[in-house]
């Protein structure tokens, strides 16, 4: 099956890549060491996985490794998932507690263990109580899992669909999870026709409850991302370019912040949101409120991380790309951890870095 978006050559990605410049805000450095925490971010459109923290000297430090179409992450633990064009990929921390790589590095994060799951265009990605990956399967509107055997195996799946479930017909994109059990998902239309979503990207959009398949929020644009934090049911409408919440008590529903770039990618961290925003693929978010949200203020779209104040909807923070790398995706906080870095297959650093299990954690064993 021919995938009906071919990914860019990696030699076009790779200039993409040199050509674009990376700027931070001022303080951020400073922001990062106050929450404990670095960062992760991927771009699938020059297929990159990002890690940002903070190096020894108090300076912003960034790592990045290319994985072709780079898209959802997860983290816990010293253990991190990415999902590709083509795989699931399991990343392990190699360090042992209170070591430190280069004087510098915290956490490095190596490939262990991966799934290939061929081209399902895995939007979210997540890890379920007893620890199997899931994963937004968007060509086939579905959560799935990995397969020993297949490409994927189906977990869940709207029940609107009575035809076939190839062909992305209601983009669904995001999902969320409560103590290890899938909770609820986004998706831009509740159509069962191939690309039939496309006509509905102004409000068609619902967050529906996986349980009872009924729509916690409706009515909205491009919906993103839907995480469950604080007793509350937070949010990206991406064509409005809004944050938003409902309080699941009340049905209350309320935007936090506006977002100049269409929204994907969310994590709750304290008191503040990460996410990213991207450009349009040509000039203009045609069709999208947007569009008019962006003209109305004077503002021009970013491709960017911004860190949200969740009392009171400001930037506290940001990360702003400008040139050839103009859309980005997922994003995930790494508490605890300062200055990480990756490896990736293929590179010298790969095959530098071999490291048996010391003799004292044999004796463990």
């Amino acid at each position: 099956m021919t995938s009906p978006n071919p990914p860019p050559s990696l030699q076009a990605q790779v200039a993409a890549r040199e050509r674009t410049t990376i700027n931070v805000s001022k303080g951020l450095a400073e922001l990062l060491v106050r929450l404990r925490m670095s960062l992760a971010f991927t771009s699938y459109q020059s297929g990159q996985l990002f890690l940002v923290g903070v190096d020894p000297e108090d300076r912003v430090a960034i790592d990045q490794q290319h994985f072709e179409r780079a898209m959802g992450i997860h983290w816990n633990k010293g253990r991190l998932h990415l999902a590709t064009g083509t795989q699931i990929i399991r990343f392990e921390d190699m360090l042992l507690p209170g070591e430190r790589a280069d004087g510098r590095n915290d956490a490095v994060l190596v490939p262990r263990l991966s799934w290939t799951t061929n081209d399902v265009d895995a939007h979210e990605l997540s890890v379920d109580v007893s620890g199997r990956p899931l994963f937004v399967a968007t060509r086939f509107n579905c959560i799935a899992t990995v397969d020993d055997r297949f490409s994927f195996s189906p977990v869940w799946m709207p029940g609107f669909l009575n035809g076939s479930d190839r062909g992305d017909r209601c983009h669904l994109n995001g999902m969320a999870l409560v103590d290890g059990a899938l909770a609820c998902v986004s998706m831009v239309s509740t159509t069962d026709e191939v690309d039939g979503w496309r006509a509905q990207r102004n409000a068609g959009g619902v967050i529906m409850e996986c349980r009872t398949g009924r729509s916690l929020v409706s009515g909205l644009s491009m919906p993103h991302s839907p995480r469950l934090y604080d007793g509350a049911l937070w949010f990206l409408e991406a064509g409005r370019g809004a944050l938003a919440t409902v309080e699941l008590a009340t049905g209350v529903r309320r935007d936090v912040a506006f977002l100049p770039g269409f929204a994907r990618g969310l994590d709750l961290v304290g008191t503040h949101a990460l996410l990213t925003v991207s450009k349009p693929r040509d000039a203009r978010f045609d069709g999208l409120q947007l569009d008019h949200e962006l003209a109305s203020r004077g503002e021009s779209a970013w491709c960017g991380v911004l860190v949200v104040n969740l009392e009171n909807g400001s930037i506290d923070g940001w990360i702003r790309f400008e040139g050839p790398i103009q859309e980005l995706f997922d994003v995930v906080a790494l508490p605890g951890v300062r200055c990480p870095r990756s490896l990736a297959p293929g590179t010298r650093e790969i095959w530098d870095n071999v490291r048996p299990r010391p003799r004292s954690q044999l004796e463990r064993r």
